[in-house]
């Protein structure tokens, strides 16, 4: 890897915002996306009271971030493993802040090496590389009625059916390369149509969605009384799980709708969602990064969970 920074941190200020209040009592921040370290590295250098807990399942960023913040060692704790698999060994912290940066960094979307770019010589797109399933079980194998499910759900494709016939039609495909090749003589030439399809390979790959669920659930296991904790996502559906999680967190009664009337307490709420609406990037940082442009942050503040 190149000695230089491989991957801007979206939304960074607006992550540090989010937190800010919160980040003097000497707890921890978890960053359970650690990445290349960009997002960790600002919340060490703002608020020096704060040890860090940096998760990743891909080793190649976990050994740059370890670079990265080697000046804050002392500080930080590095955990190669899903995130939502290592939450589960948290216990016993005072956790301040839990930060999850869903997107796929820069670096790992253009390295061809990792499989995920149109001209990539592999069909691979595994997060994690010792991880055996790969974009080429699901391109190569996956029938026809499972493939045009994942570009239904995750694509939201409309020509989902066309696409699956057209793959199972031209088996066995090698490469991200000739998968395009077929794609675009069929008439898929955009590159926005081209990145959804990629995109729903990749989040069956690495079982994106359900991991993200997870996540939040294994979160709200270890929070206390203030911990605060924001997600940062690129696509709908992902912003979707967010947003009705948040909201769930948020009721105040959880009677079923058939209800006639409230027999729960109406005192239920695990805290306060404190981004009534996404936060996004500004104009300046999509000028100067592009792919900020469908970055949305929400954040939620537990007030009144049975660990706190």
């Amino acid at each position: 890897m190149k000695n230089n920074i491989p991957h801007i941190p979206v939304l960074l200020n607006e992550t540090i915002d989010l937190f800010k209040n919160n980040m003097n009592d000497k707890g921890y921040f978890i960053d359970c996306t650690l990445g290349f370290g960009g997002h960790s590295e600002a919340i060490l250098k703002k608020f020096p009271d704060i040890k860090l807990i940096g998760i990743d399942q891909d080793k190649e960023a976990l050994e740059f971030a370890k670079q990265r913040l080697s000046k804050y060692a002392k500080r930080v704790e590095f955990i190669n493993k899903r995130a939502s698999e290592a939450l589960e060994e948290i216990s016993g912290l005072k956790i301040s802040g839990i930060l999850a940066d869903i997107g796929v960094s820069s670096y790992q979307l253009d390295n061809k090496e990792r499989g995920f770019t149109f001209d990539a010589e592999s069909l691979d797109m595994r997060m994690n590389k010792n991880q055996k399933f790969s974009a080429e079980d699901v391109v190569n194998f996956y029938d026809k009625n499972q493939l045009e499910e994942i570009f239904k759900k995750y694509a939201e494709e409309r020509r989902y059916k066309k696409i699956a016939d057209i793959i199972i039609r031209n088996r066995p495909i090698k490469s991200n390369k000739e998968l395009t090749d077929i794609l675009s003589k069929a008439g898929m030439k955009d590159n926005k149509n081209l990145a959804r399809i990629f995109q729903a390979i990749r989040i069956e790959v690495n079982n994106e969605l359900k991991e993200l669920e997870n996540l939040l659930n294994n979160a709200e296991k270890i929070a206390k009384n203030g911990t605060i904790i924001g997600i940062i996502t690129f696509h709908s559906l992902e912003d979707r799980i967010v947003k009705n999680r948040f909201r769930d967190w948020a009721k105040k009664c959880i009677c079923p709708k058939e209800a006639i009337r409230c027999e729960c307490g109406g005192n239920n709420e695990k805290g306060a969602i404190l981004t009534k609406k996404p936060i996004t990037a500004s104009k300046e940082e999509i000028k100067t990064n592009p792919r900020s442009r469908s970055a949305k942050l929400r954040g939620f503040k537990f007030t009144k969970v049975e660990n706190g």
